[in-house]
């Protein structure tokens, strides 16, 4: 059994019991994702247009991490302009606990 859901712009598919890292969720423990895209319970697919309202991905936060630093560098020749920036961005670590479909 497994579901596609959305979130932060970004689409995962997940199952019980993985751990994923999604974008900064500013939220207790428990967390519910409710834009569920797709379903699968094994026998059958189930297919949102474009969200399923009946199904609810249940999770647990269970800390804050984050991602590689990316770099950005500007650099013109011949007039000593050079400008180095770098970005972490934080995610929120997740733990899948339950797929409730009705």
């Amino acid at each position: 059994m497994y579901a596609i859901i959305e979130t932060g712009g970004k689409q995962y598919r997940v199952q019980e019991g993985d751990i994923i890292d999604v974008e900064l969720i500013g939220a207790d423990k428990e967390i519910r994702f409710d834009k569920v895209l797709f379903f699968n319970d094994g026998a059958k697919s189930h297919v949102g247009l474009p969200h399923l309202p009946q199904c609810i991905v249940h999770a647990e936060l269970i800390g804050e991490i984050k991602g590689p630093k990316v770099i950005a560098f500007k650099y013109k020749p011949c007039k000593n302009y050079r400008r180095t920036v770098g970005h972490r961005q934080k995610y929120s670590r997740v733990k899948i606990t339950k797929i409730a479909a009705a």
